[in-house]
């Protein structure tokens, strides 16, 4: 029997519906990957992953992280994802004030209340987990935080899905997703014009606020691209990491129902439970890098100018890291390698902790709300995004206890 071809393509259905077996096939067979086709490199096991995520200095993200914006000659939009030192360093110490572990703490009675208000919300035994609980909330929470007025909450979130969303085969963003980019836009720029005239106590106020170093030493103010730029992010990456997570949590836990029953009757496994979650099948797939010099991993040498993806997905799941890799398991010892699920080195997600919190409280409220229920499985749909796994629809029927 012959072994088909090994084909990685980041954008099949086949890829968005399953991506687990043709990684499992590039770690053993290709771990330094090419694709003549679109002319990229990948990378799947974890000491390359994880050397590639350390080293700022060959793999760049100033030309954007997905291949769209790399291999494009027009350079992306100014935000701390697309900087390299020293610009990266000044801007992250900048927003790292606003997650602090006390600006993150404060953070929680409104976690809390919209966790809360979602769930109050459900009349029926029957709903759908994504739609109805774990894509609102999460959008509510940061942009609460980042000062965008109540009735655009939930448009931000419809606008990063549109912006993401990918059919088979398409590489660069629909002219639906182009739209909702230029719309997001316009929104936190008039937005940030608003702030300047009456700041509040929210986080554009305070990045107008803000000094920062240039290059030259000198003090500058962030101007209202710069600005603009970053609420975006905040909003995207607020929004779809924990809906994906909490999304995919209740598929798992259905599949593996000795492991939710293990949360019923300790509940200080929770954390723990979001960790396997993130390594397990995370929202986030991989980034993009683009080598700016001849660079250097483990399973070999990359030429310069390349764009590089970074697949944490797959490094997470790399038998040579973890022990049995493929086995969801919440308590698994956590010390065997590093969970790249919210990814490592310089642009390790800035608001982890936050996430990690939401999530941790969305499972608690879970676990009360629907101890016993099952997925319909028919209904499950998966979202098909650039970087971004997880479901759009998890249909969900509580069961008596």
């Amino acid at each position: 029997m012959t072994t088909a071809e090994l084909v990685f393509d980041p954008f099949s259905d086949e890829y968005f519906e399953n991506p687990f077996e043709i990684y499992r096939r590039m770690r053993n067979e290709a771990p330094l990957y090419y694709c003549p086709k679109r002319d990229f490199y990948a990378l799947t096991r974890h000491e390359d992953v994880a050397a590639a995520l350390k080293d700022h200095e060959a793999f760049s993200s100033s030309r954007g992280c997905d291949l769209a914006m790399v291999q494009s000659d027009t350079p992306p939009q100014k935000s701390i994802i697309f900087m390299d030192p020293p610009d990266h360093r000044h801007m992250r110490s900048l927003l790292n004030k606003a997650f602090t572990p006390r600006a993150v703490q404060a953070q929680r009675d409104t976690i809390v209340e919209q966790i809360d208000h979602y769930l109050g919300q459900i009349d029926s035994d029957d709903f759908d987990v994504v739609q109805d609980f774990s894509g609102p909330f999460p959008v509510e929470v940061i942009t609460r935080m980042a000062g965008v007025e109540p009735e655009y909450r939930q448009q931000v979130r419809h606008w990063i899905d549109t912006s993401l969303s990918r059919e088979p085969g398409q590489v660069g963003t629909s002219e639906a997703g182009v739209k909702a980019n230029i719309d997001t836009a316009m929104y936190y720029y008039a937005l940030v014009q608003k702030r300047r005239e009456n700041p509040t106590d929210d986080m554009i106020s305070r990045l107008i606020a803000a000094e920062i170093p240039r290059e030259d030493g000198r003090l500058d103010k962030l101007d209202d691209i710069e600005i603009t730029g970053f609420a975006t992010l905040l909003g995207g990456a607020g929004a779809e990491t924990v809906t994906k997570l909490i999304g995919t949590a209740m598929v798992l836990f259905a599949r593996n129902p000795e492991q939710w029953q293990k949360l019923l009757e300790d509940r200080e496994l929770v954390p723990a439970a979001v960790e396997e979650l993130l390594r397990y099948e995370g929202p986030v797939q991989y980034n993009v890098r683009y080598t700016v010099k001849e660079a250097h991993v483990p399973s070999g040498v990359i030429p310069a100018g390349k764009p590089v993806f970074l697949l944490m997905a797959s490094a997470n799941r790399d038998e040579r890291a973890f022990t049995d890799t493929d086995k969801f398991d919440i308590e698994r010892d956590r010390t065997e390698a590093q969970n790249l699920g919210l990814g490592y080195g310089i642009h390790s997600c800035l608001g982890a902790a936050l996430a990690r919190m939401e999530s941790v409280i969305a499972l608690e409220k879970l676990l009360d709300f629907m101890p016993r229920y099952e997925v319909k499985w028919d209904g499950l749909q998966r979202v098909h995004m650039q970087n971004v796994a997880g479901y759009s629809h998890v249909p969900v029927r509580r069961l008596a206890s």
